[in-house]
């Protein structure tokens, strides 16, 4: 087993604990920070799984992307924007 499959093992086994807690919280504002562990796995693991810089843009895409999403769920919970 090399290096890059040692990587890709870690970042699966942190998703799907990351997952698995998701799935047995009952408190949706406990659920976020997994969901952000999930999404940072998910990147990681995109980035080794296709070894090529297109890869590393997809793995970039998505990982910008889980970051906006999980900002505008935070923010929606937190009460959003506060008109005065």
């Amino acid at each position: 087993m090399n290096a890059d499959e040692v990587a890709l093992f870690i970042c699966a086994a942190v998703a799907a604990y990351a997952a698995v807690r998701i799935l047995l919280e009952k408190n949706t504002l406990r659920k976020l920070p997994f969901l952000n562990v999930l999404s940072f796995a998910v990147a990681g693991a995109i980035a080794l799984l296709l070894p090529h810089p297109l890869g590393i843009i997809a793995a970039a895409a998505y990982f910008i992307g889980s970051t906006l999403e999980s900002n505008a769920i935070a923010s929606t919970y937190a009460g959003g924007i506060r008109q005065q």
